[in-house]
């Protein structure tokens, strides 16, 4: 009885977590345009406060090791095959609840008051419910249908929001981009799943785990769906070659951006792919794709991102760079590590954008870094903020990002020399660009126009609020992941061990790292960081210099601000292509076939119209020698047949 209690205890406030944001946006949805703004504003944004508390509750009260499973109803029966809706509550997803709702309330409280002048308000913060709803679905889903359903959900609300100041056609043009190009990896992800239910007769994690361990290592069959399952996950959080969707989505409103890149839709490849750890364990094919892609990522936007000059698109890049490194750890078998960096990078990266958009607002809508500078001294909450966010993100101890992302390196340098090399270029090249948007944003003059500079000024409170906490989160974040090799206790790792310690079995193991090497690697790490930190400073803060003008670039400055000519590459291969093709459809299907085919039937229809109704004469005589006529054809038919 008293277990049933308990379970009923946890089981009410699970159900309620996705629920509050349903109801938040059929509410503003139905009875928005009849509420004030501040209203529907506010009961978005405590609808998630709401499904926050209730994740934190199930956080405190589940017991270590158990989990949730709520069957609520059988959806889809056919021969052997039975697929139901429900869901799933276990130490990672309890991990994404909390950062999908703790961060998703922060931004929505933010939203209130840098939306508040906007015509689409509440349009804005409807849609913003049914993100996270959908988000939620995602992580909470018992089998893959589930998580499918919140999958293609997130990928129509970032269309919706990304496009969200749909008169301007460039906006629209990159809402289509970020929904095409999910499709495309979305895809993968369906037909990884028809695997899955054809050969496993199932898609619940459990049974396609255990039916997958039955196969063995390096089976074909594994490898095809992982493989496939990949490309929905490279969709979905930007990496080679679907990654250009990312930096576009920079045309919504900037907590969109916050959401998108740190809380919700680009973790949902990771999350996947943790999810299903056994079933790439069993695939060191796949994984090795996935590191190489990874690597691939991480150094070609860290380098794209030094020569960018909108503040967005930075952090844009950023972010993509950021993925890359979660995507090496995951290929290295550190499923932990990856989702530890997701945690760590949703703190400081949900800051930096928040941030970002403080500084716009200071500035009345300018992006470009070029015309800033000096903005420290008007707008000391945004600077103190961002620049920790910027420490966090560099790998400086001890902030977050120093303990997320030392974790991985310490794993690339187990798992090759090479790697390890690479990924710290990465890493470096990060803590460059990062604090050359600071230096170029925060330091020196202002560089606008005085009729700008007269107006700069703190952002408000509700702005404000959720920037200081997102900072002591990035301060602090990184210690609930304390190296295990030095002695301390992993309480990340810990906590998520149930769901990652059944791939450990398939992994190659190594040596742990001596505590001497350990500690080598991290002071190499914040000494290197700092010295990009400082050769920044110098470069931009001394010497004073500033980028070119776009116009004036040349060789390989040109060819990384262009972004490697990937957008003009797929324009030209694949956009303008079937462009041409659905043109020729147009004509030869839509013009000669289907057209020619509706007109001649109109044309033959109205012809025997007019023939006919020449017979309708009023010639009484003629109506008799029809009749005659038709008498002898009846007779004649008559007898002949």
């Amino acid at each position: 009885m008293n277990n049933l209690l308990q379970d009923t205890a946890l089981i009410f406030p699970a159900l309620l977590i996705p629920l509050f944001p349903l109801i938040g946006f059929m509410v503003n949805g139905v009875f928005g345009k009849y509420l004030p703004k501040q209203i529907t504003g506010w009961l978005a944004s405590l609808a998630i406060l709401g499904s926050f508390i209730c994740a934190a509750y199930l956080f405190l009260n589940m017991n270590k090791g158990s989990n949730i499973n709520i069957d609520m109803f059988e959806w889809i029966s056919f021969a052997h095959i039975q697929i139901g809706f429900g869901f799933l509550i276990d130490p990672l997803t309890l991990i994404m609840l909390l950062v999908i709702t703790g961060i998703g309330f922060l931004i929505h409280l933010y939203s209130i008051s840098y939306m508040h002048e906007d015509e689409g308000f509440t349009r804005f913060f409807t849609y913003l419910n049914m993100f996270v709803f959908f988000m939620l679905l995602l992580v909470m889903g018992n089998n893959y249908l589930v998580m499918f359903i919140g999958w293609e959900g997130v990928g129509l609300c970032s269309y919706l929001l990304i496009g969200f100041w749909f008169k301007n056609n460039a906006y629209n043009n990159a809402a289509k981009k970020a929904f095409i190009m999910n499709r495309i990896g979305d895809l993968g992800f369906l037909l990884g799943m028809f695997f899955m239910l054809f050969y496993f007769g199932s898609l619940n994690y459990d049974v396609v785990a255990n039916e997958a361990a039955k196969l063995g290592i390096n089976n074909s069959l594994i490898t095809i769906t992982t493989i496939l399952l990949f490309v929905g996950a490279s969709g979905k959080s930007a990496q080679i070659p679907l990654y250009t969707w990312l930096p576009d989505a920079m045309a919504g409103p900037t907590p969109v951006s916050a959401l998108i890149h740190a809380a919700t839709m680009v973790t949902a490849g990771i999350y996947m792919i943790v999810r299903s750890n056994v079933l790439f364990a069993l695939s060191p094919i796949t994984l090795e794709v996935i590191l190489i892609v990874g690597i691939l990522t991480s150094v070609m936007a860290a380098i794209i991102g030094l020569l960018q000059n909108d503040i967005k698109k930075v952090l844009a890049y950023s972010t993509v760079s950021q993925l890359g490194l979660m995507f090496c750890a995951l290929g290295m078998g550190a499923f932990s590590s990856g989702m530890f960096h997701v945690v760590t990078h949703a703190f400081f990266k949900a800051l930096l954008f928040l941030g970002s958009g403080s500084v716009i607002h200071a500035l009345h809508g300018e992006q470009d870094i070029r015309n800033m500078g000096g903005l420290a001294k008007y707008t000391k909450v945004t600077f103190y903020t961002f620049f920790i966010g910027s420490l966090a993100i560099s790998g400086i101890f001890p902030f977050a990002g120093f303990f997320s992302k030392d974790e991985i390196l310490a794993h690339a340098f187990q798992e090759n020399i090479v790697v390890w090399i690479i990924l710290t270029t990465s890493s470096l090249i990060t803590a460059f660009y990062m604090f050359r948007l600071v230096y170029l944003t925060f330091f020196n003059e202002f560089r606008g126009t005085e009729d700008v500079k007269k107006h700069i000024h703190e952002s408000p409170a509700l702005m404000t609020i959720p920037l200081v906490v997102l900072t002591i989160l990035s301060v602090i974040g990184g210690f609930m992941g304390l190296p295990e090799g030095l002695g301390f206790t992993h309480a990340f790792g810990n906590f998520l061990s149930e769901v990652t310690a059944p791939s450990l079995p398939y992994l190659k193991q190594h040596q742990h790292l001596s505590h001497a090497t350990e500690i080598g690697l991290m002071i190499f790490a914040v000494v290197a960081a700092l010295s990009m930190i400082v050769w920044a400073r110098i470069k931009y803060v001394k010497n004073k210099e500033l980028p070119a003008a776009d116009e004036s670039l040349t060789g390989l400055n040109k060819i990384i601000s262009n972004k490697f000519y990937v957008d003009e590459f797929y324009n030209n291969i694949i956009v303008k292509p079937i462009t041409v093709l659905s043109d020729l459809f147009l004509v030869l299907i839509d013009k000669l076939i289907i057209d020619l085919a509706v007109n001649a039937t109109a044309w033959v229809v109205s012809a025997t119209g007019k023939t006919l109704r020449l017979l309708q004469n009023g010639n009484t005589g003629f109506y008799v020698f029809a009749m005659v006529i038709g008498m002898i054809v009846l007779l004649l038919i008559r007898v002949i047949l």
